[in-house]
């Protein structure tokens, strides 16, 4: 009996489309965290900042905060992922580019913290890799990359226009913002200082708090008389804000912690 035809090339098997190294919980646990972290951003913050002001600047203040989260996606994916988690430039920055290749995003995600330099610059140790894609690293550090700057609008609330906060937000972003994340998370000086960040308690809150405080003490100091809005708006931005950092968190103490394919959540509010 003859042998069959060779298979033409249009058939002939594809190659896995689900990667080997990839856990489907840690990756769908990951989105599940960005996705809540995401919540308090949008609508969470956008709809309490616009109760908590006058009138006739409630369109200005939930704008501000859109615009932040918005932006931020931007600047995040074409210079500030890599400047935060890329290859070290200096001890307190990483190299800016893109973040937006099919290769690169589809790749296992790795944290460079957790890599290890001989005194020659040799990789001794090399960097730790969840169980899920850069993609899904990309999306979540934007997450709180947003939020932070979403925070730090709260101080600027009747203080700042419009005009003036799209030029700031970009420009803190880079300059400020990737310092402290790379710093901490992305093997900086304080990683090797022993400084230690799980929930984002330095990067996120101590930078936009200190952000805050300065732009605050810069900016004019306004006082107006604050007609009570309605409570259900207070209620609405505040339940959004708080509900799904309860739920989440642990997003640094699972798989890349523990080489385990089971996510840890931990009852710590990121955000």
């Amino acid at each position: 009996m003859a042998a069959p035809p060779p298979m033409p090339g249009a058939y002939m098997p594809d190659l896995p489309a689900v990667p080997e190294w990839l856990n489907k919980g840690d990756n769908a646990w990951q989105l599940t965290a960005a996705t809540f972290v995401g919540i308090q951003s949008m609508p969470g913050l956008v709809v309490l900042y616009g109760s908590i002001v006058k009138k006739k600047w409630a369109v200005n203040s939930a704008f501000m905060a859109l615009y932040a989260y918005a932006s931020t996606l931007i600047v995040w994916v074409l210079l500030a992922f890599r400047m935060a988690f890329g290859d070290r430039l200096f001890p307190f920055w990483g190299k800016a580019g893109p973040a937006l290749t099919g290769d690169f995003l589809v790749a296992r995600a790795s944290f460079p913290a957790t890599a290890h330099y001989g005194a020659g610059g040799a990789l001794e140790v090399p960097p730790t890799q969840p169980y899920y894609p850069e993609a899904t690293l990309v999306l979540f550090q934007f997450q709180l990359a947003a939020i932070t700057l979403v925070l730090l609008a709260g101080a600027l609330l009747g203080r700042m226009n419009i005009k003036a906060w799209m030029a700031f937000t970009p420009l803190w972003l880079l300059l400020s913002y990737t310092v402290c994340a790379f710093s901490l998370w992305g093997g900086g000086f304080l990683y090797h200082w022993g400084v230690i960040d799980y929930s984002g308690g330095y990067v996120i809150h101590v930078s936009s708090g200190v952000a805050g405080f300065t732009a605050a003490y810069w900016v004019r100091y306004v006082t107006y008389n604050c007609a009570p809005r309605p409570v259900r708006f207070y209620l609405a931005g505040g339940h959004k804000y708080g509900t799904p950092g309860r739920e989440t968190c642990g997003h640094f103490c699972d798989t890349c912690e523990h080489q385990s394919p089971i996510a840890v959540p931990f009852q710590t509010k990121p955000c």
